[in-house]
């Protein structure tokens, strides 16, 4: 039963297989209330958007503020905003 359990939770996403990636980006460009263009520091150019709690906060960012990204390894082109960087 708990084996079906954990293949039903991978099968519809309700728990990340892997480790998600965090990062470090800074805000290039607003693209929306919720939408942010971030550069890496690798240099490639990101679409992050906030996390659920910061959304529910209004939570804002302006230009080159550094922010605490999380990346899924099977996503590199999009990102979600944790806060910003300490």
């Amino acid at each position: 039963m708990l084996a079906e359990q954990r293949l039903s939770e991978l099968r519809f996403g309700h728990v990340m297989p892997d480790a998600t990636i965090h990062t470090l980006g800074r805000v290039l460009e607003t693209c929306g209330p919720v939408l942010y263009r971030v550069s890496l520091p690798n240099g490639k150019t990101i679409l992050a958007h906030l996390s659920k709690p910061l959304a529910d906060q209004n939570a804002a960012f302006s230009l080159d503020d550094e922010l605490l990204l999380e990346l899924t390894p099977y996503d590199f082109d999009t990102a979600r905003i944790l806060g910003r960087a300490s």
